[in-house]
């Protein structure tokens, strides 16, 4: 084994355990992951990766069907919502809302099985959660166009059984920040075609 090999396993093992303490674990109940942390809410500056609203990220869904759940009760009324619900049948697939490259694919207790894509500027990223599974293909590191499938709609995480639907986040990200950071952005505007990016 050559040292470069052991190098890159102790980072793997630091990365590992770095994450394994973010995440809470337990039987049951209420289960959080604390990098999710909430964030008041703020206005939507810009999205500065197209001329316009964002794509709506879940096919066939139309714009005026999109309801602004942001910052709803969830939780026990212990937090609020920090991004756009959008109800779907089971399957119906979830594409890009915008371009960017596949931050990370995760599985964590309140998101379920989720998707993080970084816009092409590094600005902002796109969070898709609660979904059923990753289209054919899907890797960390691969980029990504408006209206590419990434998944499927689902209800796993804290959806519940059977509330199937998407949970679609946007971040605003500083230099550095790494895909579970970020400050939390209403997308609902963007979405339902209200905001235009500057």
């Amino acid at each position: 084994m050559t040292r470069t090999f052991w190098i890159i396993l102790g980072l793997i093992v630091v990365v590992v355990g770095g994450f394994a303490s973010m995440v809470s674990f337990g039987s049951g109940g209420d289960r959080r992951v604390s990098w999710r942390k909430p964030s008041p809410p703020t206005e939507v500056a810009a999205v500065p990766v197209q001329d316009g609203p964002l794509a709506v990220p879940v096919a066939g869904v139309p714009r005026k069907a999109i309801a602004d759940s942001w910052n709803d009760a969830r939780g026990g009324g212990l937090r609020g919502h920090h991004g756009t619900d959008i109800m779907a049948a089971s399957g119906t697939p979830v594409v890009a809302a915008a371009p960017g490259r596949i931050e990370k694919l995760f599985q964590s207790g309140l998101g379920g099985i989720t998707l993080y894509v970084r816009s092409p500027d590094r600005r902002w990223t796109y969070y898709y959660a609660h979904l059923a599974g990753y289209a054919a293909g899907i890797r960390e590191g691969m980029a990504v166009k408006a209206g590419d499938t990434l998944g499927y709609v689902g209800d796993t995480g804290d959806a519940g059984a059977g509330n199937y639907h998407l949970h679609f986040g946007l971040t605003k990200m500083q230099p550095g920040d790494r895909w579970w950071q970020g400050e939390n952005v209403n997308p609902y505007p963007l979405l339902a075609g209200r905001e235009r990016a500057r």
